[in-house]
């Protein structure tokens, strides 16, 4: 939620915002409305420090995190819900978020005065898994890091689904180039951290059976930390040998420039919260051909290419037509940028502040908090 601190920390106002965390985060110059709390310790006991200075010193919580600290809380809180994915035993999700998220979504939900889902779908999805949501949960989808968007900011924020500084390179496909030696234009990217329901298998397989002279032309380029089960999905990538060039994690400027310099992102996955990426490729003015399964049509809208993301062939014929037809490219490169217009932090923060105030009525108004 660094971009949504940015915008509180540019915009106006009397509220004052108590920040917790293990260390303070340094990208945004900060004015006296905001101050830090720092408890140490790990889950659940940072947890449950956080919560009870939080009971002392805030009328509302935002919990952006973890679904653990609203359980301690006595205040009322308005918890953030990315997805639904640890409820999905066929997204193969991570073992240890499951078992934290199916123990205590369910307790946050009950205790929480508002819930914010980031997409229609992951809403929907809450509340079909927990009735009692309904009626409280607010839909704020996200937008454009700032490293991201067209006119560059600081990229020192690196987004959450193209992987982590401190994670070690990659090991398959090619070797990975320094930051000066990006891929010369015209590849297909592929962003996001390697994990099951991300779908390359089928995105390597469905390229695979493009003509050996569009391969040839279009190398494949993935960017993204390796993350969990991801014996399938090294083995696909390594199988391109030299026609996979694998960058592991990229700061957001060379990302920007990543999604610009490609021919098509495809982005396959099988269920997401919201698909950031997708969003961030629009507005770089890339082509891109994604699923049309949970909340990518909701990102996507008519600026995208569909495809059926359980079905290789499906997947090889939107990278076919995108690939082959450079008019089609410019028209969705231009409706893209379009329809990643309407999707902004600002827009995000005006939701969050807004149920943030009508969470707080509910007490006596001091401060804000997250």
């Amino acid at each position: 939620m660094r971009e949504l601190l940015r915008v509180l920390a540019g915009g106006g106002g009397s509220a004052r915002f108590v920040l917790y965390g293990r260390r303070p985060w340094d990208g945004v110059e900060l004015d006296g409305r905001f101050s830090w709390r720092l408890h140490g310790g790990g889950d659940p006991v940072w947890h449950l420090r956080t919560a009870r200075a939080a009971n002392r010193e805030c009328d509302v919580f935002l919990a952006t995190n973890s679904y653990v600290t609203p359980l301690f809380l006595r205040i009322p809180t308005v918890t953030v819900v990315m997805d639904l994915v640890t409820f999905e035993p066929s997204m193969r999700p991570n073992r240890r978020s499951m078992l934290i998220e199916r123990a205590t979504l369910g307790r946050a939900v009950k205790r929480s005065a508002r819930m914010l889902a980031i997409s229609q779908a992951t809403a929907d999805a809450l509340i079909a898994r927990f009735p009692r949501a309904a009626g409280k949960t607010v839909v704020a989808p996200l937008g454009v890091a700032t490293g991201l968007a067209p006119a560059h900011g600081d990229s020192s924020a690196p987004s959450p689904e193209h992987g982590d500084p401190s994670a070690p390179a990659p090991a398959y496909g090619r070797a990975t180039p320094p930051a000066t030696a990006l891929p010369a234009p015209g590849f297909v990217l592929a962003v996001g951290t390697l994990e099951p329901r991300k779908n390359l298998p089928r995105l390597v397989a469905a390229y695979s059976s493009l003509e050996e002279a569009l391969q040839e032309r279009h190398p494949l380029v993935v960017v993204g930390r390796v993350g969990w089960q991801t014996g399938e999905t090294l083995a696909a990538l390594r199988s391109l040998g030299t026609r996979c060039i694998a960058l592991g994690y990229v700061p957001d400027e060379a990302l920007g420039e990543l999604y610009r310099r490609c021919a098509v992102f495809c982005y396959p996955s099988l269920g997401e919260g919201f698909g950031l990426p997708v969003l961030e490729a629009m507005a770089a003015g890339a082509a891109v051909v994604t699923s049309n399964l949970s909340s990518l049509p909701e990102v996507g809208g008519n600026a995208v290419e569909y495809v059926d993301p359980t079905s290789v062939p499906s997947i090889a014929g939107g990278l076919r037509r995108v690939l082959q037809d450079e008019g089609r490219r410019r028209e969705l490169s231009e409706l893209g940028r379009a329809r990643a217009a309407g999707f902004s932090w600002q827009r995000f923060a005006d939701t969050v502040l807004g149920t943030l105030s009508a969470a707080a009525a509910e007490g006596r108004p001091r401060r804000l908090t997250n």
